[in-house]
């Protein structure tokens, strides 16, 4: 049936577009439009061409606007099917009464969302990969999201599953062909041959798989935790950072128990920002519970700002006062942390002098880092959360400790929790794969174990889902129009 949407955002603009997709795009079109030129009925003009016109209701002959009409005839085009565009002022009342004749006088229905990718997908002129691509590439808010969507829309994961899957089909014909010899006693297939093949397979698929984590800090934000006791200021520096009031900030202990989370730009990098709650002992079970859900949030950041309170530097040695109180904290949260930047934030420096700033602070950075490994990468930062004082400074730490790798748009970096979910199947069953050839098992058993290996990446593509509810589900967040 041939679909209709508005495919430019909701609301007043300058010129809005009105997508109709089917086997009677054209002609439905022809019925409320009047080109200027009377030779130039869009049933007799060619594909990706433009006309400029009249919309006419097809009843009163009045005129509703003077649109431009884009043609795109199947199979050349986004759906694969007859497709017109029509380009008319943005007039919410323009917009509203043009679906009005496409869906009431010309027997053409409102598009659901994602349906014309949809019908993309199900004509062979996208893969699902490359559909999904669509979504992340309308939805990127910086140039890395940007590159990597556009990438993928045009096939880089295609291409790269692809020739997988070719090398996994070799593998397959030639346990076939053991198959085919089997009452022979015969190995027809070199077993080392198969064998480094397999892993040479593996190690790509797990490569894959790896590149996921990096792969979601681009599409979502470089995760950035912000862990601390309790009124150390953390509240007040998400708050400052974003330049808006996201967390309430108290001076009463435990007043955030939940974690809250925002991104921003930073260095054209989008960067999450998350706002735990203050880590302490406390027989508070609902504070427990947003405690544990810090160290959760920890163990998936990539870098972690550790506020710590600055006053403490001002009574007597740093080894007594403030270097305890951060040991205590950090034996509470050392356990959490893997491989993550770590950034210790000393807050509330305007309540410190200067010469209790450059005495006290030297030593403490330099007991503390006999404690915490090497591998965190420990670096600092002095602010005032509250007075706004040292944040550029610490933003510049935070985007030098910012660790993604260059990219170009031939990069095959994995985005979508489904790609990743699959990657994970095709390596658990290529493992079955490599075990069976170490073992000596029969060609059959493991002709078994490699076809799921195939399946599990063509879902990927979409050629091996046939449920509907799949679908339904991978295409029910996009947008009306697209």
């Amino acid at each position: 049936m041939t679909i209709c949407a508005i495919s430019t955002p909701s609301g007043i603009g300058g010129i809005a577009v009105v997508r109709i997709s089917g086997p009677d795009a054209i002609v439905t079109c022809d019925r409320i439009f009047r080109p200027y030129k009377p030779s130039h009925i869009l049933e007799v003009r060619p594909t990706h061409t433009l006309t400029f016109g009249k919309i006419i209701h097809p009843e009163t002959e009045e005129v509703l606007d003077e649109v431009v009409v884009s043609l795109f005839r199947a199979p050349q085009s986004y759906t694969g099917e007859d497709i017109v565009e029509i380009s008319c002022h943005g007039s919410l009342y323009i917009q509203q009464e043009l679906l009005h004749l496409l869906t009431h006088f010309c027997g053409v229905r409102m598009a659901e969302g994602g349906e014309f990718t949809r019908r993309a997908f199900a004509n062979g002129r996208i893969d699902l990969s490359q559909a999904e691509a669509v979504a992340d590439l309308i939805a990127s808010q910086n140039v890395a999201a940007h590159r990597l969507a556009y990438s993928q829309m045009k096939g880089c994961i295609s291409r790269k599953l692809d020739a997988l899957h070719d090398q996994l089909l070799r593998l397959s014909s030639l346990l076939e062909l053991e198959l085919d010899f089997s009452e022979e006693d015969v190995e027809f297939a070199d077993r080392k041959e198969l064998l480094d093949l397999a892993r040479q397979i593996d190690a790509e698929i797990i490569r894959l798989s790896d590149s996921f984590r990096t792969g979601q800090a681009i599409r979502n934000g470089i995760p950035v935790a912000i862990i601390g006791e309790t009124n150390v200021g953390k509240s007040t520096l998400l708050n400052n950072l974003l330049g808006d009031e996201r967390a309430i900030v108290s001076d009463v202990h435990g007043t955030t128990r939940d974690v809250i989370e925002d991104t921003i730009l930073l260095d054209g990098q989008l960067v999450r920002f998350i706002d735990t709650a203050g880590i302490r002992e406390t027989c508070d079970q609902v504070e427990n519970m947003g405690i544990e859900r810090t160290y959760q949030r920890l163990q998936r950041a990539q870098i972690v700002l550790w506020l710590i309170d600055g006053t403490l530097l001002a009574n007597g040695s740093s080894t007594d006062n403030c270097l305890q109180e951060a040991i205590n904290v950090y034996h509470r949260f050392e356990p959490y942390l893997n491989d993550q930047q770590l950034i210790l934030v000393i807050n509330k420096i305007d309540l410190l002098s200067s010469d209790q700033l450059d005495s006290n602070l030297p030593l403490f950075l330099k007991e503390l880092g006999e404690i915490i490994p090497q591998s965190l990468n420990l670096s600092y930062a002095t602010i005032s959360a509250k007075h706004n004082l040292g944040l550029d400074s610490l933003r510049e730490v935070l985007v030098r400790s910012i660790r993604l790798p260059q990219q170009t748009q031939g990069d095959v970096i994995l985005t979508n929790q489904r790609h990743y979910d699959a990657m994970r199947e095709a390596h658990a069953a290529l493992q079955h794969v490599i075990d069976g050839l170490q073992l000596h098992f029969s060609g059959d058993l493991i002709a078994e174990d490699l076809h799921a290996v195939i399946d599990a990446l063509n879902s990927v593509l979409g050629r091996s889902i046939t449920s509907q509810d799949t679908l339904n589900n991978i295409f029910k967040n996009f947008c009306v129009g697209k």
